[in-house]
């Protein structure tokens, strides 16, 4: 006697999803949603589209949609993106605050020829991991996150590397992002020096899953290894 497939209902389907006890507040949903409709129109503005290749900033879209659709994967990626250098830019900001240097990283957020409005805007890397971690806490951490996460930051870094402009002398007077996730080198006035230029895209490409998107994959599969997360179609 041949099988027959029975297709899924799709208002079966979106009734359980309604029916479904949220994970996330409401509040806390609605609240990221009205700050994004404030973030992307005046960064926009004020930095031009490509600024939205940075990685946090990617993973500030990323989260959106993951804490709408209650998606497990969508939040774990973000977080294995852009948890650790994100505390490194929290690091950065406290001792800066302080009076003291650590990387420079966040300096631009003590200079007065930018809005303190726009400078307040950019307060988000510091409490981004705060949030990605509590949503991990509450969704569960999805193990295909590292894989998932990694391939966007190659095509990223391959777009950013191909098509974005490099380093530039007066890279500090221009509102153009240029060195879009560092793929000339470290600095945004001149490119590297230390090797080839397709050496250090490659290093790139092996060095940022290797040695930053595999130990916070490791440790939040650790961390959050009772937390089984809900299975989602994204």
């Amino acid at each position: 006697m041949p099988l027959t497939t029975v297709s899924p209902d799709p208002a079966a389907h979106a009734h359980e999803l309604l029916a479904r006890p949220a994970r996330i507040p409401l509040w806390l949903k609605l609240a990221y949603t009205a700050f994004m409709a404030v973030l992307i129109p005046v960064y926009w503005y004020n930095y031009g589209l490509t600024n939205f290749l940075y990685f946090c900033d990617i993973a500030l879209f990323v989260t959106l949609i993951g804490i709408w659709r209650e998606s497990a994967l969508l939040i774990s990626m973000a977080a294995v993106g852009i948890l650790a250098p994100q505390m490194l830019w929290v690091a950065d900001f406290v001792v800066a605050a302080c009076g003291g240097q650590l990387t420079g990283m966040t300096a631009y957020m003590f200079n007065q020829d930018w809005s303190l409005f726009l400078r307040g805007l950019s307060l988000f890397h510091g409490w981004l991991p705060f949030l990605l971690v509590y949503l991990v806490w509450r969704l569960g951490y999805d193990r295909r996150a590292f894989v998932r996460w990694t391939v966007l930051a190659w095509v990223l870094l391959l777009v950013c590397y191909t098509l974005m402009p490099g380093p530039r002398a007066d890279a500090a007077s221009i509102a153009t992002p240029v060195n879009i996730n560092y793929v000339h080198g470290m600095s945004d006035t001149a490119a590297q020096t230390w090797m080839p230029p397709l050496a250090w895209f490659g290093t790139m490409l092996i060095g940022l899953p290797l040695l930053i998107f595999l130990p916070t994959h490791l440790a939040l599969r650790f961390a959050f290894t009772g937390k089984t997360p809900v299975k989602t179609s994204g």
